[in-house]
């Protein structure tokens, strides 16, 4: 499998990652897998098989027993395997056991090692900016973890561009540990990555660790004009509803057309050519696939290996395009704009 450096350091990831939000399955998350730890020791002999040696994960996963359910399955192979996993949001009643003060991230952290049976986490990263805590706490406590040897390359989740761009200033100006990469949703039906995200980590280095390639659920060929959804779906799912991204229906069924279009050209499957499209664009180091079972992690796996043509990609660029915001529409039309972008 293909590796890519991630950002401006100089460690390699592979193209795909697992995620492991299917693990576990407390009620919150059933809808989205319940996988156990000889299912997963399964699915992770066959991702290292195929070259995939990369594994995310969050401490709010099924409560933490997603970590748990993966420290499991990697027991034995710790030194095979990239462990990345995420702290920030809510875990536990208490009024400290949310966001990224220091209090927090380190128990979070020492926790998150424990449940993953690890002494380190490769990648480390804030699940998403906290607006009560001054950010050079939070970097302050991320640099002492990676200083303590607990973490070896931080990152953050779900930021917007000044987020990420003040959190750079202060890792400058204070010489602290930098944030190598950003987890940031980009798929057929979100492309608002690009609007600022994309051209700040062109500019600072900053790799895309890509979640929901398909669209929580949209792109994975259940989703079709004058067709029901399926009984068990994340689109049903109460719990899951409110975190979908806004997309209107038709849209995606635009979409789909032209993807089906390209599978009846390559002889992939449609999921293949949406996390293939992902897999193509500029900054995007890694792609986090998901899977239930082997089936789905085999086809997944399929994405990578291969690439679109040119033309195939113009094709979807075309039909997924909406209308952007100002300033970026305005940038748009500068010619050397396109030209940093490529």
């Amino acid at each position: 499998m293909e590796h890519r450096l991630l950002g401006g350091s100089g460690f390699k990831v592979p193209v795909l990652a697992l995620g492991t939000a299917t693990f576990g399955g407390t009620p919150r998350f059933s809808a989205w897998g319940s996988v156990g730890i000889p299912e997963a020791t399964r699915l992770i002999d066959l991702c290292l098989e195929a070259g995939l040696t990369m594994f995310d994960s969050a401490d709010m996963y099924s409560d933490g027993q997603a970590e748990t359910v993966l420290g499991g399955a990697i027991k034995g192979r710790r030194d095979r395997v990239i462990v990345s996993t995420k702290a920030t949001f809510r875990f536990g009643p208490g009024p400290n056991d949310v966001g990224s003060s220091r209090h927090h991230l380190i128990r979070a952290c020492e926790e998150s090692l424990r449940r993953l049976g690890t002494d380190y986490i490769d990648l480390y990263q804030l699940h998403g900016f906290d607006p009560l805590t001054p950010v050079e706490e939070a970097l302050g406590t991320l640099d002492d973890l990676v200083r303590a040897g607990k973490v070896r390359y931080i990152g953050c989740s779900n930021f917007s561009g000044w987020h990420l761009m003040k959190s750079l200033a202060v890792s400058e100006r204070r010489n602290l540990a930098r944030h190598v990469a950003h987890q940031a949703f980009y798929s057929l039906v979100g492309r608002d990555y690009e609007w600022e995200l994309m051209p700040l980590a062109l500019d600072q280095k900053v790799g895309a660790v890509v979640w929901s390639p398909l669209g929580m659920g949209r792109l994975g060929g259940r989703m079709r004009r004058g067709q029901p959804l399926p009984e068990v779906t994340r689109l049903r799912d109460p719990g899951t509803q409110p975190y979908l991204p806004p997309v209107e229906d038709e849209m995606v069924y635009r979409i789909v057309d032209v993807l089906d279009a390209i599978v009846a050209e390559t002889g992939r499957t449609l999921p293949q050519v949406a996390i293939n499209w992902v897999l193509q664009r500029p900054t995007v180091a890694t792609v986090i696939i998901g899977a239930r079972d082997e089936k789905q992690l085999r086809e997944n796996l399929g994405a990578a290996g291969w690439a679109l043509t040119p033309e195939q990609m113009a094709r979807l660029d075309a039909v997924s395009a909406k209308p952007q915001p100002y300033p970026y529409w305005h940038q748009a039309q500068f010619e050397r704009q396109k030209q940093a972008l490529g």
